[in-house]
């Protein structure tokens, strides 16, 4: 039996907008493409009129179990990795009119607990059988029990409803869950699809980790334009001879890829003078800044024909809200000879910007997240109202310093706060330490950002109070922490250094540990 998810335009119940949100655009798309490939996994083709019916009974099941209503109830706590079975999720749980909130099923068992509690799950779903280790969360499969020709009730979602809750690292240790709503959702991929030209042609690797929203820019633009997106377990191999391999093999015309995994690509594109497949049109890359040396080995490259894009945002402010295009056919002249400094680029139609006087970035517009979960004191420290010139508005501190350049183009020069961004994810130290300090031979430790050859990373300062060694003390974050948060050193210092006050003084303690290695000292 056929089935519709829902009609193409209209309106719900009163004060629902159904027209405005992107499942409503993906079933536009479903509608204008139903037998195009809406996605190849390791080559095997889902057409959109099969990923909408996927898409209809997951919102069905998780219906059937109370999730969803009117009005919306309920965070869904999904353990996601990279198969098409996250698209079903994540549609599915938003027609469902309940909120997705994705766990990576690759993250170590300590930390998917912290996040389902920072999310408030106390259950965790899959939609396939986990190959990661187990939780002591229990895992469940969403109730196939459901009739064949049942129907959704006719949606009647708002545009304030809870959309997603994802988490960034927080300055007490704990997860921050940020909530964003439908309507941020909405006009973000909106300004996305147009940001990045996207058609039904288009071909759009799955490459960002699933627990962060950089997949979110991969996945919702190229489903609500009717484009294809590309699921390939090659992309994760670690290798690039594979990988370009891959993207020919895969015809993909769209990347979006950290800043450092882009500064390792363009080094070995540079080292072997290749370019990148023919097909590549777009690569959009985010999340640090970028190394000037590697932006002219880019430039030197035969990739005259490929629009890189260099994205700024955070997951307060829903994905991106500044760009600027570094390269490729339509670069302005001025950027396109600026090979001292990339821009971050300028605010996107939706959204708007203003500096303070310290330098701080503030960020408004339709697409700023509700708040933090469960946080009221934290949101209203983090998205105060104030006044910049066009009347009492809601703004998000970055805490990212910068400057405007003459033409617009906004400069980064660094944090208010220690948070630093690391492989594109922002890190707070104080999470990492806290960490750190559980470890039973661990007396104290601050960590730091620095860079090392080329690229952001993290170094510990450690303070043993019993017999352990950098090895160690790795392996017990891995346990516990993403990857990006597990310092590339670790060192042993007698004392950490502190303030007048008695806190804890990082940089201080980071000098001591150089001077002694001046000195001669090894630790």
């Amino acid at each position: 039996m056929s089935h519709t998810i829902f009609p193409r335009t209209g309106t719900g119940s009163a004060g629902t907008d159904i027209a405005g949100d992107v499942v409503a655009d993906f079933v536009t798309a479903v509608g204008d493409r139903p037998q195009g490939a809406a996605i190849v996994h390791n080559g095997s083709v889902i057409t959109y009129r099969d990923l909408a019916e996927r898409v209809r009974t997951t919102a069905l099941r998780y219906r059937a179990l109370g999730f969803g209503a009117d009005p919306p109830s309920g965070q869904v706590g999904v353990l996601v990795s990279h198969t098409p079975a996250v698209i079903d999720q994540l549609l599915g749980i938003l027609h469902a009119r309940a909120t997705y909130c994705p766990i990576d099923a690759a993250l170590p068992v300590a930390r998917k607990q912290a996040l389902a509690a920072a999310l408030g799950v106390d259950r965790l779903f899959v939609a396939d059988r986990d190959p990661h280790a187990p939780t002591t969360l229990r895992a469940y499969m969403p109730d196939d029990r459901v009739a064949a020709d049942a129907e959704l009730p006719q949606p009647s979602w708002h545009r304030d409803d809870p959309a997603y809750v994802l988490c960034t690292s927080g300055s007490t240790g704990a997860p921050k869950p940020v909530v964003v709503s439908r309507q941020a959702l909405a006009v973000t991929v909106r300004a996305l699809r147009d940001l990045f030209a996207l058609t039904p042609e288009d071909r759009v690797l799955q490459f960002a980790s699933l627990g962060w929203d950089t997949c979110l820019e991969e996945i919702l633009p190229a489903l609500t334009s009717g484009a294809t997106l590309v699921f390939d377990d090659t992309a994760h191999s670690g290798a690039f001879p594979p990988f370009l391999r891959m993207l020919a093999e895969r015809e993909i015309t769209v990347l979006d890829l950290p800043t450092a995994f882009w500064h390792e690509l363009v080094l070995f594109l540079h080292e072997g003078q290749v370019g990148l497949p023919a097909g590549v049109r777009l690569v959009v890359i985010g999340g640090e800044r970028i190394d000037p040396n590697r932006l002219r080995q880019w430039r030197d490259l035969d990739v005259g024909h490929v629009r890189l894009l260099n994205t700024y945002g955070c997951t307060e402010t829903t994905m991106v809200t500044h760009a600027v295009q570094l390269s490729g056919p339509g670069t302005e002249p001025e950027v396109a000879v600026n090979d001292a400094e990339a821009p971050l680029g300028r605010p996107l139609p939706h959204v708007r910007d203003h500096v303070t006087d310290e330098g701080e970035l503030l960020v408004s517009g339709e697409a700023l997240a509700t708040g933090y979960l469960g946080l009221p004191e934290l949101t209203a420290t983090g998205f105060p109202v104030a006044d910049h010139g066009s009347g009492p508005a809601r703004w998000f501190r970055t805490g990212d310093l910068v400057t405007r350049g003459e033409r617009g183009l906004l400069y980064a020069r660094g944090r208010v706060d220690e948070q630093v961004k690391v492989l594109g994810v922002r890190v707070h130290p104080a999470e990492v330490e806290v960490q750190l300090t559980s470890h039973p031979a661990v007396a104290g430790a601050v960590v730091v950002g620095e860079r090392l050859l080329g690229r952001t990373s993290l170094t510990a300062y450690v303070v043993p109070a019993g017999e352990t060694t950098p090895a160690e003390l790795k392996r017990y974050l891995r346990e516990r922490l993403p990857n990006q948060f597990v310092p590339t050193r670790v060192r042993f210092v007698a004392a950490l250094a502190c303030t007048s006050s008695g806190k804890v003084d990082r940089a201080a303690t980071q000098r001591a540990a150089a001077h002694h290695d001046n000195k001669g000292v090894v630790r």
